[in-house]
């Protein structure tokens, strides 16, 4: 299983990434493992805003694209109704996205439990 996430960052500004373990990106995106993206280095997430569900890394990487492309506008009409994004990309409805409730970015940096709820 693959989930893309949406990060907001203490400058207000949405980061937008794929990863197949959510504990472990969440950890390099924070600091305490290496790795984490340029970025998120310079510009501290405060939030885990969103989270899709998807079977693979292609149909990820497509949502992810999509993501990017919208405006800020659309992109946070979107967050608000996470489970009508085929109205915002209707070229991705052959693929399965299940959207997630996000734990607070804190609850990331334990690896001892599930971190992440199914809507």
């Amino acid at each position: 299983m693959y989930m893309i996430y949406v990060l907001q960052c203490e400058n207000r500004a949405l980061y937008t990434g794929i990863t197949s373990n959510l504990s472990r990106r969440m950890q390099q995106h924070l600091g305490p493992r290496p790795g984490g993206a340029k970025y998120t280095r310079s510009h501290t997430p405060t939030a885990l805003v969103q989270l899709w569900e998807t079977e693979s890394h292609h149909a990820a990487a497509r949502f992810e694209y999509a993501f990017k492309r919208l405006s800020r506008h659309r992109k946070l009409a979107l967050l608000q109704n996470s489970a009508q994004w085929q109205s915002f990309f209707p070229s991705l409805c052959a693929e399965r996205y299940t959207p997630l409730v996000p734990l607070p970015l804190a609850a990331y940096l334990s690896d001892t439990h599930d971190t992440y709820d199914r809507r």
